[in-house]
């Protein structure tokens, strides 16, 4: 097997060049998951090497919708860079992407330094001062999304942009729990779900986030934006359709593929 640095510069390359590369899981059978989120930490280490800001971390398949959907039955994480937000209602370039498909989260803001190994969804709540609507675009790097999650892990969580809308005071918000949400394409619904389908809470994924990156020394910091989890099925982009998520209460954001 290639070394982690190798591996790491060929997930950047891929991204980089908006192409796909042979599963890494059919590539290398002993590839576990230590090793691929050290893959993934040397592609951030790139990526930061090369100028981009860190501005916190995504949660992916944290729902059966999710998991059913792209084969991956363990919640993983990925990092988030400034350089991946789009502006609410701003366009995503096609072009720059593999197979973008949109997801509708719930993002979190967190004001105090968060270390796991003991975080729980109260936890997570005291520590965070707003919340808001948001939608992940996910890409893969892996052909297909033909991912095992030694794949999807070392590919940064299959991440790739992130739209925010308006974060409120989590005062303001009323309990997450009893959330939800419509995800449309040109204003016909393809997909909804409650916010509980995000590991029971919105904020439990946090916590486990937290907890996960414990076991590599590491820690949510003040600041930091974490995007939860879909509450939904993603649904692929095409060109010129309009996305919108829809939260009952934390209101909407949206974006345009072009």
């Amino acid at each position: 097997m290639p070394s982690i640095a190798q591996l790491g510069q060929e997930i950047l390359q891929a991204e980089q060049n908006a192409r796909s590369v042979p599963p890494l899981s059919v590539r290398y059978p002993d590839l576990d998951a230590r090793a691929a989120y050290a893959i993934q930490a040397e592609y951030a280490r790139l990526r930061m090497q090369g100028g981009a800001r860190l501005i916190g971390r995504k949660i992916g398949a944290t729902s059966v919708a999710i998991q059913d959907q792209l084969g991956v039955s363990t919640p993983d994480y990925g990092h988030l860079f400034d350089d991946m937000v789009i502006p609410d209602g701003g366009e995503v370039r096609l072009r720059e992407l593999v197979a973008p498909l949109a997801e509708p989260e719930v993002v979190f803001r967190i004001g105090q330094d968060l270390a796991g190994p003991d975080l729980t969804a109260c936890t997570v709540l005291a520590a965070t001062v707003a919340v808001g609507p948001a939608l992940e675009i996910i890409d893969s790097r892996i052909t297909d999304w033909r991912i095992a999650f030694v794949d999807t892990v070392a590919d940064n969580g299959s991440s790739a942009r992130c739209v925010f809308g308006p974060l409120r005071e989590i005062s303001a918000c009323g309990d997450l729990a009893t959330e939800s949400v419509r995800l449309s394409e040109d204003g016909a619904e393809v997909a909804s779900g409650p916010a509980t389908a995000v590991l029971g809470h919105p904020a439990t994924s946090v916590a486990w986030l937290g907890n996960a990156l414990a076991e590599f020394g590491d820690t949510l910091r003040a600041g930091d934006l974490v995007l939860s989890g879909s509450l939904t099925r993603a649904t692929p982009l095409r060109p010129g359709r309009v996305y919108l998520a829809a939260f009952e209460r934390l209101g909407s954001v949206s974006c345009r593929a072009r």
